[in-house]
């Protein structure tokens, strides 16, 4: 126990400032796994945080993407599904051994890290990138309301905004009724789409060959476009937040074969969670394909023309309002964590403690003011647009909470034995490249740079 005090304050020495107070304090290691459990207790023990995290893989934004590539291509784009999907995987794992390892969440290990105006910088961005992000919930959760019960775009965002006050209610009672609701959830959305999967009969054959890379998808320029998207959808930056802070919720022993411990069952329990994430993303893409690009409708621009034309194109009254169940439901899941994710960035970057209901107001006023305005001033047929706007912002954002993450989780004097391996950081580096300059290019295309170098070409 002695060496592993000293290895830890070995460690301490390699960041700029001392670690601060805990990630998201009112539940820090709250949830305790006791020792001897079986590898099934233990692994049940430690699910949970990997559920809030799948949640922003499948998110409005994801739908939108998904349901053009669907629509457009049918089911040729299902292996850029899959490929997002593992490089996710691959870095909600480096996310949770940062958290469990150095005991701090990405947010503060920035700030201990990088110097104060960098931190600030660091920290604008990233607030930034939440408002965006919860454009993309809220406005997904209006058309959701919308379009179940005709309640008016600008009064279904601010119902979402009520969010907060189940965050609150729910993390007074213990961290596990947030997840379970979470998890809840995400069966709704998995129920609905697979009910849609029978509806729609898809052809097996062409489901499972559409999870085989093309080369077509590059040589196509409007299939690499939708391509870029699904990828640039998928990677939230809130999620490496999120991810690093929710998995010290567990109470684990806090020597070197305890930590080693949690990475393991951490890494299991947000692949798993994941892989659910892949199931619901693919099904909106097979769902999409089925239904109009094999009827030769092709040109689904907005998710309120999938859900009017779903019923009546299969025949199925209770299809569309499945649809719009699963839309609701992603929608509030992802509001939920986004509440959350922003009171983890305020706290780590900031370093300050407020009372929770005010730090929470504060956070949830920060994110869902924009949604509110953008609404009442674009409308109905302007959430296509907010919704790819979202998207891109993201884009920018990304790349500097990726990079801090793979700097940090790469550095032995900072994480000691868990230091990533070198093919761990060499493939990490190669997924961050990837889709750091997918983005780049999406980014470029949104704001008319690519055309522009095309037609300087020519």
């Amino acid at each position: 126990m002695k060496a592993n005090h000293v290895k830890s304050n070995s460690s301490e020495k390699a960041w700029r400032l001392p670690g601060g107070g805990a990630s998201l304090s009112e539940v820090h290691r709250t949830i305790a796994v006791p020792a001897g459990l079986s590898f099934w207790r233990k692994m049940l023990a430690f699910s949970g945080p990997g559920y809030l995290v799948a949640v922003g893989y499948m998110d409005p934004g994801n739908w939108q993407t998904d349901l053009a590539g669907g629509s457009a291509f049918g089911y040729r784009l299902l292996s850029v599904v899959l490929l997002s999907n593992l490089m996710a995987i691959l870095l909600q794992s480096l996310c949770a051994k940062l958290g469990i390892v150095t005991g701090r969440d990405l947010a503060q290990a920035c700030r201990d890290h990088y110097s104060r105006p960098v931190s600030v910088v660091l920290w604008l961005l990233c607030e930034v990138a939440i408002c965006a992000c919860d454009l993309a919930e809220v406005i997904g959760s209006a058309i959701a309301l919308n379009l179940l019960f005709k309640i008016p775009l600008v009064w279904g965002v601010c119902i979402t905004a009520l969010d907060v006050l189940a965050v609150m209610y729910l993390q007074n009672k213990g961290f596990r009724y947030i997840e379970a609701l979470v998890v809840t959830l995400i069966l709704t959305i998995g129920g609905c789409f697979m009910a849609e999967i029978i509806f729609s009969k898809p052809n097996l054959a062409e489901v499972l060959g559409g999870f085989v890379p093309r080369f077509e998808i590059i040589q196509n320029t409007e299939m690499l476009y939708v391509a870029i998207g699904i990828l640039g959808a998928t990677v939230m930056p809130h999620n490496l937040y999120l991810h690093s802070s929710i998995v010290q919720t567990r109470k684990y022993q806090q020597n070197d074969a305890g930590k080693a411990e949690a990475i393991k069952f951490a890494t299991i329990d947000s692949t798993v969670a994941l892989m659910f994430a892949l199931f619901i993303n693919a099904a909106i893409l097979v769902v999409s394909a089925a239904t109009f690009y094999t009827r030769g409708q092709h040109d689904i621009a907005e998710i309120q023309d999938a859900y009017k034309l779903l019923s009546g194109t299969l025949a199925v009254p209770v299809a569309s309002a499945l649809f719009a169940v699963a839309l609701l439901a992603s929608g509030q899941n992802s509001t939920l964590t986004g509440t959350l994710a922003g009171q983890i960035v305020m706290e780590g970057f900031l370093n300050i403690r407020l009372r929770p209901w005010l730090r929470r107001l504060i956070t949830r006023l920060i994110a869902i003011v924009p949604a509110v305005i953008c609404t009442a001033l674009y409308g109905e047929h302007g959430t296509a647009k907010l919704l790819l706007l979202s998207q891109v912002i993201l884009s920018m954002q990304l790349s500097f909470a990726v990079i801090p993450l793979l700097t940090f989780t790469g550095d032995r004097a900072k994480m000691g034995q868990f230091v990533n391996p070198t093919w761990v950081k060499v493939l990490a580096w190669i997924t961050a490249g990837i889709i750091v300059l997918l983005n780049v290019k999406f980014l470029m295309d949104f704001v008319g740079i690519t055309g522009w170098i095309m037609r300087l070409v020519r």
